[in-house]
């Protein structure tokens, strides 16, 4: 039998693990509230201190510095606080990438004018020169004042890794704070924070097989405590983030990292499918653009566009033809917008307009590749065929 379907967006959300699945059945048959003193509330707290040491170990943390939260966003806007700032205070100011994500771009719970927008080049790769002259310019304008940089380790868009270490490497040379977005890297490539040198991370569990609304912030040794908790009332996760802990999705996110980790030995194969990916898409469409070929990236991810064929329609056609991916552009409410990623990287608005991103996962088959292959010759044809008769 023909395969007929092939699932190419895992950067949008990756299928749930049958290991994640049996988890959290199994934890929806117990019961019991973790902050409860009897066996049943025990139990439920043993199973996410356990999820809490899984999930440090993906990023080499100290599972006492986990915060469980409601997924990547959540973590994100926990972070971006003027009070987590070095020597935090209400006048602080956040530098963020011009590539983030849209919880990250606009600085989180900073007010809009404290913050600034660190450039990037046509690579989509954070232009370090730069961000050491703007830190060293605020510093010197405004000494005294403290700030947090923010820094996604991967781009969800296009793939693009940053040079995270050498960008925390600065800020701390001038006194600030580094916060890295991880969500799209985690499972991907290894992530080690004390390596890294950041002071807090976020991670998602949907993006690593773990099932959606649930997260985490973690905080490194820099930082003592969670200064300004974005939900309280409660004294749950040590008082830094209200409200009883999901312990289904928690379980399913530890039961996902740790099969994260052990994937990071078989990521040479996805990428290896990657480039014979873009390969045929260049060998079928000569003129195509694939983004930040030449800068290291995640190796399951390429965004691409070939001019004249818009990226929403690309993705109702490669659906129709069995291929679930996504329009490079940001999706909200069924309407998609330029992206203010390929905005950044200066790509001209009709090329952006027309990207779309392929993003793989461990799973991906040769047969996904066959069957993505097969329909863009025919929606490449088709589109040759209009202009042709145009």
């Amino acid at each position: 039998m023909s395969q007929t379907r092939a699932y190419l967006d895992h950067n949008a959300t990756a299928p749930v693990l049958a290991a994640v699945r049996d988890g959290v059945e199994r934890v929806l048959a117990m019961g019991g509230n973790p902050s409860s003193v009897h066996g049943e509330g025990r139990s439920a707290r043993a199973l996410i201190d356990r999820a809490r040491s899984q999930v440090a170990d993906l990023v080499g943390a100290d599972p006492a510095r986990v915060i469980f939260t409601s997924g990547g966003t959540e973590a994100n806007v926990t972070a971006l606080a003027p009070a987590h700032a070095s020597a935090g205070a209400e006048e602080a100011h956040c530098f963020v990438s011009a590539v983030e994500h849209p919880s990250v771009v606009h600085g989180g719970r900073f007010s809009a004018e404290s913050v600034s927008i660190v450039a990037v080049t046509g690579d989509g790769v954070v232009d370090c020169p730069r961000l050491r002259t703007d830190l060293a310019a605020f510093v010197a304008a405004r000494p005294g004042v403290p700030f947090l940089v923010s820094v996604m380790a991967a781009n969800n868009e296009t793939g693009v890794l940053q040079p995270v270490g050498e960008i925390a490497s600065i800020a701390h040379e001038f006194g600030g704070n580094v916060h890295c977005d991880a969500v799209q890297a985690a499972g991907k490539i290894p992530l080690d924070m004390e390596s890294l040198g950041v002071d807090m991370v976020s991670l998602s569990a949907h993006k690593i097989g773990g099932p959606q609304g649930v997260g985490a912030l973690v905080l490194g040794c820099s930082l003592s405590h969670l200064s300004d908790p974005l939900i309280t009332g409660g004294g749950q996760e040590q008082r830094w983030r209200a409200g009883t802990e999901n312990v289904p999705g928690i379980v399913g996110f530890g039961i996902a990292a740790d099969a994260a980790r052990s994937r990071l030995e078989r990521v040479s194969k996805v990428g290896d499918m990657r480039d014979r990916l873009e390969s045929q898409i260049k060998t079928i469409a000569s003129g195509a653009v694939v983004f930040a070929q030449d800068v290291e990236r995640l190796p399951n991810t390429t965004c691409f566009a070939m001019d004249g064929m818009a990226g929403e329609n690309l993705v109702i056609a490669f659906d129709l033809a069995g291929v679930a991916l996504s329009a490079g552009a940001a999706c909200s409410s069924g309407k998609v917008s330029r992206s203010h990623v390929l905005d950044a990287m200066g790509v001209d608005e009709t090329t952006a307009r027309a990207a779309i991103r392929v993003s793989l996962g461990d799973e991906t088959s040769d047969q996904d590749i066959e069957l993505f292959v097969t329909a863009w010759r025919d929606i490449y044809g088709q589109f040759v065929a209009r202009q042709q008769a145009a």
